[in-house]
């Protein structure tokens, strides 16, 4: 695997990251994890959850004190991605801009490949 990781993450998706872990009762070694899961309406579907245990496929994504753990086989259907976090006027949420996506959903939590 290479150095340099294939996904990353945006500034604002690194502040929301440490703005939710710290309102946590007990934040210390929580982490975002990012997933890629069969199903969804386009095929599959990205997963975020709140996790303090890193799997030995993990690979950690690290910025300004946030940290993103995402699995090996997610991470192959990330590829070039970028985890961002929108707020707007219809409300806020992690979204991720990945360039394997044929199509995706109007909601952005499902995609297909092409």
């Amino acid at each position: 695997m290479s150095e340099t990781p294939s996904f990353t993450m945006s500034a604002s998706a690194a502040a929301r990251i440490v703005e939710i872990i710290s309102a946590q009762p007990e934040p210390e070694g929580l982490a975002l994890r990012v997933a890629v899961l069969a199903g969804g309406c386009n095929g599959f579907q990205y997963q975020f959850k709140l996790d303090r245990t890193k799997n030995d496929d993990d690979v950690l994504i690290q910025r300004d004190g946030a940290t993103v753990y995402v699995d090996e086989t997610s991470l192959d259907l990330l590829e070039g991605a970028e985890l961002e976090f929108v707020d707007k006027l219809m409300g806020a949420h992690f979204t991720v801009t990945n360039p394997n996506a044929a199509s995706a959903c109007g909601c952005g939590t499902s995609f297909s490949l092409a």
